[in-house]
């Protein structure tokens, strides 16, 4: 089971928020997940990003593969130089 850091989106009708999520790469945008590992907001100015590090650096350590979006969360919320051991 190929795993992947990825965004489920929520919300209504032009008001996007997303969840940030640990999937099977094989599960639709909005299926099935396995954990939620944090949120990001990008209508709040500035956007809220809101990421559990530890959550996400176990996933990142067991192997799953985080979307563009996602890595880029991810670096700013610091997790990403926790996993590469800056």
């Amino acid at each position: 089971m190929a795993v992947k850091l990825r965004l489920m989106r929520m919300g209504k009708t032009k008001q996007p928020t997303y969840r940030v999520v640990a999937a099977d790469g094989r599960s639709p945008r909005d299926g099935r997940f396995i954990e939620i590992v944090g949120t990001y907001e990008p209508r709040k100015e500035p956007s809220a990003i809101v990421i559990d590090n530890a959550k996400a650096v176990g996933w990142l350590r067991k192997g799953a593969q985080p979307t563009e979006r996602v890595q880029k969360l991810l670096e700013q919320s610091g997790a990403w130089a926790e996993f590469k051991g800056q």
